[in-house]
C-alpha cells in the first residue's frame, strides 16, 4: 500500500500528548500499516472525549464564587443548571456543576473560606484537595488573611491557584461618583493591594480582576490563556473548548485547535475507503465521512456558540436585539447540523461528487484503486471540515462584532 501524504500539525511537538500521537501515526504509516495508523487515531479521539477537567472555586462568603462558576460555563444566575447566589453563604459541601456543553468540565463551588477557624490546611483536606486540577481563590474586597494562607497551603500542596479580584463592574461604578475618578488607577490601587498581600506569604503570583457579568473586560481572557498555558495538553485542550466564546481573541484560538484534528479525521475517511471490496466500498466511505462530518460539525457548532441559546445569553448581556445577531449568520450549519444536511452539502459539493464518482469506477481496480480512492476520501473530508469550521469561526467572529456594535 502506498503512503499517504498528510499535512504537517502545527506545532505537533509542543507537547508529550501530541507529539507521541503524531509520531506513532506517521510510523505506522511508514511501515505501511494503515490499520494501525487508524487505531492510534481512535485512541486519540477516545482519549479525548474522556479527559476530564476539574475545576475548585474558592473564597470568603460573597464574593462571587457561584456567580463565577455559572459565567465560566455560559449560563446566568437565574438559568435552569445554574450554581446558587446569595449575599449569604449558600454552598455548605463542595459542589459540582458540569458545562452544560461539556459534562467531563466540571466546576465545583467550594464552601466559603474566612470564618474566625478557618485553618487552610483541614479546609483543602476536607473539600479533596486532590481531586481538583487547580483552584480559582475569589475575592471581592481587600486582601485578606484567609486568602493568603489558602494561597499557601495550596502551594504546600503542589496544586495550582489563580488569584482572582471579582466584582471589578460593582468597584468601578461606584468610584465613578468621585469628581477625581480614574478607572485605571482604581485598577491599580485593587491590583497593587492584592500583590502586597500575596507577597507577604513569599508567594509571587498574578492578581486577575473579572466581572463575572462582564467577562469580556478586565482581565478574564487573561487568566483563561494563564490556566491554559499552565496545563497539561490533552487538558488544555477541553478548557479551550469549553470557554465561553466572548473574545475574538478566544474565537481565533479555538479555531486553530479544531483544526489541528482535522488530518486525522480525514485519514479515517481515507482508511475506510481504502477497502479494496468492488462496488461496496464507495457507499460505505461516504456513509463514514457522513458520521464523521455530523459529530466534528457538533463540536465545532458547540465550542463557537452559535446555537440558539447561545446567542440569546448573549443577546441579553450585549443588549442587542438576537434577531440582529442571528442576521449575521451565513454558513447553512447555523440552524441544525444533522445527516440529511450533510448529505446536501456533500451533494452540493463539486469534491464530493467527484470521489462518488471516482470511488465507483476506480474501485474496481484492485490494490491500485484501493489507493486512489483513499487520496479522495482524505481530499474530501478534509477540504469539507476546514470550509465548514471556517464558516463557523467566521459566523462566531461575525456575532462578537455585532453584539459589540462594530461593523462586520
Amino acid at each position: 500500500m502506498d503512503v499517504l501524504e498528510i499535512p504537517s500539525p502545527e506545532n505537533s511537538d509542543d507537547n508529550d500528548f501530541e507529539h507521541i500521537t503524531v509520531e506513532e501515526i506517521k510510523a505506522a504509516l511508514a511501515n505501511e500499516d494503515l490499520p494501525s495508523a487508524v487505531t492510534k487515531i481512535q485512541d486519540y479521539f477516545e482519549q479525548q472525549d474522556h479527559v476530564e477537567l476539574n475545576i475548585g472555586v474558592t473564597g470568603e462568603s460573597g464574593s462571587g464564587k457561584s456567580s463565577f462558576v455559572n459565567a465560566f460555563r455560559g449560563l446566568g444566575d437565574e438559568e435552569e443548571g445554574s450554581a446558587e447566589t446569595g449575599v449569604v453563604e449558600t454552598t455548605m459541601v463542595p459542589t459540582p456543576f458540569s458545562h452544560p456543553k461539556y459534562q467531563n468540565v466540571k466546576l465545583w463551588d467550594l464552601p466559603g473560606i474566612g470564618t474566625p477557624n478557618f485553618k487552610a490546611d483541614e479546609y483543602l483536606k476536607q473539600v479533596e484537595f486532590k481531586r481538583y486540577d487547580f483552584f480559582i481563590i475569589i475575592a471581592s474586597d481587600r486582601f485578606r488573611e484567609c486568602h493568603a494562607q489558602l494561597a499557601t497551603e495550596i502551594v504546600k500542596m503542589k496544586k495550582k491557584y489563580y488569584f482572582v479580584r471579582s466584582k471589578i463592574d460593582s468597584n468601578i461604578s461606584a468610584e465613578k461618583r468621585k469628581k477625581t475618578f480614574n478607572e485605571h488607577k482604581i485598577l491599580d490601587d485593587i491590583r497593587k493591594d492584592c500583590h502586597k498581600g500575596l507577597e507577604k506569604t513569599g508567594i509571587d503570583s498574578p492578581v486577575f480582576l473579572i466581572s463575572c457579568h462582564y467577562l469580556d473586560r478586565y482581565d478574564f481572557n487573561c487568566l483563561e490563556e494563564t490556566m491554559e498555558r499552565e496545563l497539561p495538553q490533552h487538558k488544555r485542550h477541553v478548557l479551550l473548548l469549553a470557554l465561553p466564546n466572548i473574545t475574538l481573541e478566544i474565537n481565533r484560538r479555538k479555531k486553530n485547535a479544531l483544526k489541528k484534528d482535522i488530518w486525522k479525521l480525514a485519514l479515517l475517511s481515507a482508511s475506510v475507503a481504502a477497502i479494496p471490496i468492488p462496488l461496496v466500498n464507495a457507499t460505505l466511505s461516504i456513509a463514514v465521512d457522513v458520521v464523521i462530518l455530523v459529530k466534528e460539525l457538533i463540536r465545532y457548532y458547540n465550542a463557537f456558540g452559535v446555537d440558539p441559546a447561545s446567542l440569546l445569553r448573549l443577546s441579553e448581556r450585549s443588549g442587542k436585539p438576537v434577531e440582529e445577531l442571528r442576521a449575521v449568520l451565513k454558513s447553512p450549519l447555523h440552524a441544525e447540523i444533522n445527516k440529511d444536511l450533510i448529505i446536501k452539502l456533500l451533494a452540493g459539493s463539486t469534491v464530493g461528487v467527484a470521489e462518488a464518482a471516482a470511488e465507483y469506477w476506480v474501485g474496481l481496480i484492485p490494490i491500485i484503486g484501493s489507493v486512489i480512492s483513499g487520496g479522495l476520501s482524505f481530499a474530501t473530508l478534509y477540504l469539507m471540515l476546514n470550509k465548514c469550521l471556517s464558516e463557523l469561526a467566521d459566523d462566531a467572529h461575525n456575532v462578537l462584532m455585532a453584539a459589540l456594535q462594530t461593523p462586520v
